[in-house]
Formats: C-alpha cells, sequence, structure tokens
C-alpha cells in the first residue's frame, strides 16, 4: 500500500504536516486561511506547523505558542482571524 498523499485538507497529522511543508516551500498563500483554521487544532503537532508555516509565509506570528492552552492562545487566534479577514488570498 502506498500511504494516502499529502492533503491540506486533511486533519490526521500524517497527511496534512507534509502538506503543510510542501506549501510552504513552494510560498503558496492560497493556504494562509487553512492554516490560521488548524491553529485551532486540538493537536499539538498540528498547530506548531501550522504557525511556522505562517510565520514563513506572512512573517507574522501575534505571539501565537502551540504549545500553550486555549486560553492562552486565543488572543493571537483573534489577531490571526482579524488578519486573515482584511487580506485577500
Amino acid at each position: 500500500f502506498a500511504p494516502d498523499p499529502p492533503s491540506i485538507h486533511s486533519q490526521d497529522p500524517a497527511r496534512l504536516i507534509p502538506a503543510i511543508e510542501i506549501a510552504v516551500r513552494q510560498h503558496d498563500q492560497s493556504v494562509v486561511p487553512l492554516l490560521v483554521g488548524d491553529l485551532e487544532s486540538d493537536d499539538s503537532a498540528i498547530r506548531f506547523y501550522a504557525i511556522n508555516g505562517l510565520r514563513r509565509l506572512t512573517g507574522q506570528d501575534f505571539g501565537y505558542i502551540a504549545y500553550e492552552d486555549d486560553d492562552q492562545r486565543r488572543p493571537a487566534l483573534q489577531q490571526w482571524k482579524k488578519w486573515v479577514a482584511a487580506h485577500t488570498f
């Protein structure tokens, strides 16, 4: 069996994380809104790769730290949502 291909729309870390890495390598700005959504993932690895991808694609992080708890991440997440709403992808 071949492994499932990477997918930026997957919630399976084994498929999503490689897709994030590919999109960032290709400077694919269209994934920015999806990565912001991934900042709310229950999986800390997904959050880690999402914020690192966002930093590399946008130069922003708004103080988001992937391993903090929900309440600590919330202010930065709200800033990300406002930022995405103000930009076109």
